[in-house]
C-alpha cells in the first residue's frame, strides 16, 4: 500500500507493507485524515516514532472481529491499550504504560492506504456529520479533555493563548462554559474565525502594537487577573506569556507539545501557588454530540485538501507558518481488505 513515512526522512513509500490486524483488531481505510502540529513535531525530533504518521481520521472499517462494524464509518481513540494492568484498570487507559499511539508511538498511523486500530477504540460517526467536521473529533476531544480536569464556573475569566488549530477549538469548547473568555493570538486572519464564532479575541505577540483599542484594554486588565488560562501556542515562549496573565492561585493549563524544553521559574510558581495541569487526550462521545449538535464547526479551519498521492505537499503546506488544518483523501481502494 501507499504510505507517508517518517524514518530520518519524510517520504511517500508505494510500497509500503499491508497492516495484519492483530487480535481483536479493525482495519480501516481512511476518508480523511488531519495534519496536526504533533505530526510536525515528530519530524523536528519529538518523541522517537518511526513509520506512517497520522492519527486524526474518519474512515470506512473494512474488516472486523464484530461483523457489524464492517462498512460503518468511525473515528478512534488514539491509545491502544491493554487494559489489563492497574492503570487501565483504574481508569487511566490513555496512560497505560504498555499502549502504543497511533502514528506517533509504536504504531504506524492513518496517512496510508489502511491501518489498523482495536475494535475497542472505535466510535460510529452519526450521518449528520460530514467527513470534513468528524476529522476534527480527536483535537476536539482533546479541547473537551480540559473539562474534565479543571472546573471552569461561568463567572470565571478564561484566556485561550494561541490562535491555531487546537487553540481555536479550545476557545470554542470553552466558550460554551458561559466563562469570560477571551482568545489570544497573532494571526488576523485566525482570529476573524473565532470572532465569526462569537469569541472575544485580542491581538497579541509581535504585532500587539497594532490592536490599540477595547481588546488590548482587555488584555492589559486580565494580566495577573487571570483565573484560568490554557496555553495552546505550540512553542515554548509560550508558558511565559500565559503565565503572566495568570493570578496567584489560579490554574495554568499546558496543551502544547513540541520538540524542546521550556525554562520555567519554578519558585515563582511555588509562591503564588498555581495549579500547573498538564491536559493532552480527552473523550470522544462528548466531542462527536458537540459536532451533531452543530455547537463546535471547525469546517472554517480547514485550510487545504489533498489525495494520499500528494501526501509530501500536503505535509509542506501544514509547516508553513500559520497554516491551519490541512487534510489527505484516503484511498477508494478496497483490496486488502477483501482478504481471506
Amino acid at each position: 500500500m501507499r504510505a507517508l513515512v517518517w524514518d530520518d526522512g519524510l517520504r511517500l513509500v508505494e510500497s509500503y507493507p499491508d497492516p495484519m490486524p492483530g487480535p481483536g483488531e479493525v482495519l480501516i481505510r481512511p476518508r480523511l485524515s488531519g495534519i496536526c502540529n504533533t505530526d510536525v513535531e515528530l519530524t523536528r525530533g519529538y518523541l522517537s516514532h518511526r513509520g506512517v504518521l497520522g492519527h486524526e481520521f474518519v474512515g470506512l472499517v473494512v474488516r472486523a472481529p464484530d461483523a457489524a462494524w464492517v462498512g460503518r464509518r468511525v473515528v478512534g481513540d488514539i491509545n491502544a491499550a491493554c487494559y489489563r494492568c492497574p492503570t487501565c484498570l483504574a481508569g487511566r487507559h490513555t496512560h497505560c504504560a504498555n499502549r502504543t499511539t497511533l502514528g506517533i508511538s509504536g504504531r504506524d498511523g492513518t496517512l496510508a492506504d489502511y491501518f489498523c486500530l482495536p475494535e475497542a477504540n472505535l466510535y460510529a460517526v452519526p450521518d449528520s456529520i460530514p467527513d470534513e467536521a468528524a476529522v476534527f473529533t480527536e483535537p476536539l476531544a482533546a479541547a473537551c479533555q480540559i473539562l474534565e480536569q479543571v472546573s471552569v464556573r461561568p463567572t470565571d475569566r478564561v484566556i485561550v493563548v494561541g490562535d491555531g488549530k487546537l487553540g481555536l477549538l479550545v476557545a470554542a469548547v470553552l466558550n460554551l462554559t458561559g466563562a469570560d473568555l477571551t482568545l489570544v493570538g497573532r494571526h488576523p486572519e485566525k482570529l476573524a474565525i473565532a470572532r465569526a464564532w462569537g469569541l472575544d479575541v485580542v491581538l497579541g505577540g509581535r504585532d500587539r502594537a497594532e490592536s490599540q483599542g477595547p481588546g488590548e484594554d482587555r488584555l492589559r486588565r486580565a494580566e495577573g487577573a487571570t483565573d484560568v488560562v490554557v496555553e495552546c501556542t505550540g512553542s515554548p515562549e509560550g508558558f511565559a506569556e500565559a503565565r503572566r496573565l495568570l493570578r496567584p492561585r489560579g490554574t495554568l493549563v499546558l496543551k502544547s507539545t513540541h520538540h524542546g524544553s521550556a525554562s520555567l521559574d519554578l519558585s515563582a510558581l511555588v509562591v503564588d501557588e498555581i495549579t500547573l495541569v498538564g491536559s493532552r487526550c480527552g473523550p470522544f462521545a462528548p466531542a462527536l454530540r458537540l459536532l451533531q449538535k452543530g455547537l463546535v464547526d471547525p469546517r472554517p479551519l480547514i485550510a487545504g485538501c489533498y489525495d494520499l498521492a500528494e501526501a509530501e505537499a500536503a505535509f509542506r503546506h501544514a509547516t508553513q507558518r500559520g497554516a491551519l488544518k490541512v487534510l489527505v483523501r484516503g484511498s477508494a481502494e478496497k483490496g486488502i481488505g477483501n482478504r481471506e
